[in-house]
């Protein structure tokens, strides 16, 4: 028998947890079926360690997982599991090296501030498992990403607690965005007639240029797209917020994603940081600068720098920055008990999983006194910040969502080929001094330009024409099969949109129509219509660019089935294989944290039992392996069962936890294994192992249960030692001999 591959990537925090649970639940039921499942390391410190193999011992060196399976990518044999991962900031890049460091892996630290060659390319050489680095790898082909009908059958029958009503007396939150001077503002797009390879440099006003990107190859077909954020308009927009929270009694909150936009909004999050505390920093600012305090990872590491000095004068700039709090506006806080505010730390303060929050919460952030206060959220970009402000709108009009009846928003998401600004990492550059950058072909000719000014952040991002064609035909697919109207979300007065929908108007008339409901609408329009629909109970697919898919695929699902992580985004990859990406880590962090403390870990693996269906049915589809397709069967009906009986992990110690969800899911596949009729071979070798589960149910229970209330010792945060982390993950004997005899 032929062998099929299932590549399931070990990831990060508590999604890499959880497989320590899962994985040999999962290669104990593909024994024998010619299925193998072959773990993939593309963790941040697995990606530290495969980038430096020449400092490290023999022992210590791993394959370059990422790029492997890049490759692998690329070919119809792909069949990928993917986790979430870290979208690594510099603080998490700086952390995860420490702990590596005190492993004895003998890794460089990260010049924060390179003043030397060498210097500058150690940092360049880190910048590559920065921010987005796993998915543009991954990701060959378009998104369809929606929660399963069981999953959201479930939900609307039992619907989750965390909504809170929008207040009757009225909510003053929302939403301030720049109305200039902004990447939306500046943004010019060009579509290429023939292919061109081009530069990116930067031309001062007396004619000297410097090279900022030597060599960038582009297709016919191709969207470019440039754009730059006057960081003078920024910081005058972050000084007007402050004034209208201050006057207004607003709690001032910020949202960026300085994880996946890895070189813009630590930036734009740095401006925010010392505009709020301009009277301290800019008191202080020689010595913070003495000290190495960068405030681009936040009023963190401003403190962090300060403990390098003797109390005595770390204390009078503690004592400055705590007095910025009686002057300013009162400040969100993403751990009111812990002192951490919305400026903290960039990563902590992901737009995608914080603003679907202040909806959920009805129009509330937490302040210091940790209770809800109307928030006003600043969203710099215009791009997509008028979408989070339509939703805020619609909740002060009608009220707060009910999960209980609320249609599903599914999402068909354009992002093959490193497609649009999550590809923009290496085309995104500060500028120098007042000037331009422009990208130039080799003929001197120029294709786009932007006058900037010092700091100013300039960006520049591609879209492929074959990305392009794959999106619209994936979205009449899904129009096709869900009979739900697709919508294009599509701004005309955005230059990116304009030379998209160009291309969306020529493709749309390659696929049969008939009978389906296609439209295209601005972004705001769009959302109106999908939360009239969804208010209704009736299903909307949104068809989006990259950022947007990414957005709304936490939007709406932590409103319907209260978090992101029970969706399940299926890949049709360009070239025939499948990536089946799960979940969303955005909680991961607490969820680990309890794990640590507790010894409870609530993450909730649901999306990967999902991911593991399709998976499964592309080996019965490509291969013609019939087991394969009674795999996806059975679990299929595990999973429903596993539903059923409320089987996924609480929140509270002493309950049920991912351990235990596991175990269940396990229960009930096994049982659905040894019961089905289609082949006798496997239900005769799963029959001992559903009779043993049954048996000793409870006491399996009881030991996982047992687990819990103690601190969890798994050797490390970034890079867990597998002995530990195993035997923490598996605490039942019971279970682990039953599992493992098959």
């Amino acid at each position: 028998m032929a062998t099929s591959k299932i590549s399931w990537t070990h990831t990060d925090e508590a999604p890499a947890l959880a497989s320590y649970a899962l994985l040999p639940v999962l290669r104990a039921c593909v024994k024998g079926t010619g299925i193998e499942v072959e773990a993939k390391d593309i963790s941040l410190a697995g990606r530290i360690i495969a980038n430096f193999p020449e400092r490290l011992r023999p022992e210590q060196r791993i394959p370059d997982a990422l790029s492997e399976l890049g490759a692998l990518a690329q070919t119809p044999a792909a069949n990928i599991i993917k986790l979430p991962n870290i979208s690594a900031s510099i603080p998490q890049l700086m952390a995860a090296i420490r702990e590596l460091r005190e492993k004895g892996y003998d890794l460089p630290d990260y010049p924060e501030e390179p003043k030397t060659d060498e210097e500058r390319a150690l940092q360049a050489r880190y910048a590559k498992v920065l921010g987005s680095a796993v998915n543009p790898v991954l990701r060959e082909g378009n998104s369809d990403r929606r929660a399963a009908k069981s999953v959201k059958r479930f939900a609307q029958k039992n619907p989750h607690k965390m909504m809170k009503p929008w207040p009757a007396s009225g909510s003053k939150a929302r939403v301030a965005h720049m109305d200039g001077g902004d990447f939306y503002g500046t943004e010019t797009s060009v579509t290429l007639d023939r292919p061109a390879r081009v530069r990116i440099e930067f031309a001062a006003p007396g004619g000297a240029t410097k090279v900022l990107k030597e060599r960038l190859d582009l297709l016919a077909g191709e969207v470019l797209d440039s754009a730059v954020m006057h960081v003078s308009a920024l910081r005058r927009f972050y000084a007007a917020q402050i004034e209208v929270a201050k006057k207004e009694g607003l709690l001032l909150s910020l949202h960026l994603k300085a994880t996946m936009m890895k070189v813009s909004d630590p930036v734009l999050f740095g401006h925010a940081v010392s505009v709020f505390y301009a009277e301290a920093l800019g008191k202080h600012a020689g010595l913070l600068k003495e000290i190495g305090a960068n405030v681009d990872n936040g009023l963190a590491d401003v403190i962090e720098k300060l403990g390098k000095l003797p109390p005595e004068r770390s204390g009078l700039v503690l004592a400055d920055i705590e007095a910025v709090y009686a002057k300013q506006p009162a400040i969100a806080m993403v751990d009111s008990r812990k002192g951490i505010t919305n400026l903290h730390v960039p990563n902590n303060i992901i737009v995608d999983a914080s603003m679907p929050n202040v909806v959920r919460d009805g129009g509330g952030m937490w302040n210091r006194e940790d209770k809800l206060k109307d928030t006003l959220a600043m969203i710099p970009d215009r791009c997509y910040a008028p979408v989070y402000q339509a939703m805020i709108e619609d909740c002060q009009k009608h009220g707060q969502f009910n999960p209980a009846t609320m249609g599903a928003v599914s999402n068909v998401g354009l992002m093959a080929k490193k497609a649009e600004e999550y590809g923009s990492h290496d085309k995104t550059f500060i500028a120098p001094a007042a000037g331009t950058i422009r990208i130039v072909d080799e003929a001197g000719k120029v294709l786009l330009a932007q006058p900037v000014e010092p700091g100013d952040v300039f960006r520049a991002c591609q879209t492929k024409d074959v990305a392009i064609r794959d999106w619209v035909k994936l979205a009449v697919t899904r129009a096709r099969a869900s009979g739900s109207p697709a919508i294009f979300w599509l701004d005309e007065g955005r230059a990116h949109d304009r030379e998209i929908l160009r291309k969306v108007e020529r493709y749309l008339p390659e696929h049969d129509r008939s009978g389906l409901d296609i439209r295209v609408m601005k972004p705001v329009d769009a959302v109106k219509f999908s939360v009239e629909r969804s208010r209704r109970g009736e299903d909307t697919i949104s068809v989006t660019g990259n950022v947007l898919r990414d957005y709304l695929t936490d939007l709406f699902p932590i409103l319907e089935l209260g978090t992101s992580a029970r969706m399940l985004s299926i890949v049709p990859l360009l070239e025939g294989g499948g990536l089946f990406e799960t979940g969303a880590g955005g909680s991961a962090p607490k969820h680990v944290e309890q794990f640590l403390k507790e010894g409870h870990l609530r993450w909730d693996s649901l999306g990967e039992y999902c991911a593991l269906v399709p998976s499964f049915e592309l080996i019965a589809a490509r291969d013609g392996n019939r087991t394969a397709a009674l795999l996806a069967e059975t679990l299929d009906t595990a999973i429903g069962k596993y539903l059923e009986n409320a089987r996924y992990p609480s929140r509270k110690v002493r309950e049920i936890d991912n351990r235990g969800s596991t175990f269940y899911l396990a229960e009930y596949w096994i049982q659905a294994l040894a019961a089905q009729t289609k082949d006798a071979g496997i239900a005769a070798r799963m029959a001992g192992a559903a009779k043993a589960l049954a048996e000793n149910e409870a006491k399996i229970a009881a030991e996982l249960l047992a687990a819990q209330g103690a601190p969890a010792d798994v050797g490390g945060y970034y890079m867990p030692d597998p002995a530990k982390a195993g035997k923490a993950l598996r605490p039942s004997p019971t279970l682990n001999a039953i599992i493992d005899a098959l």
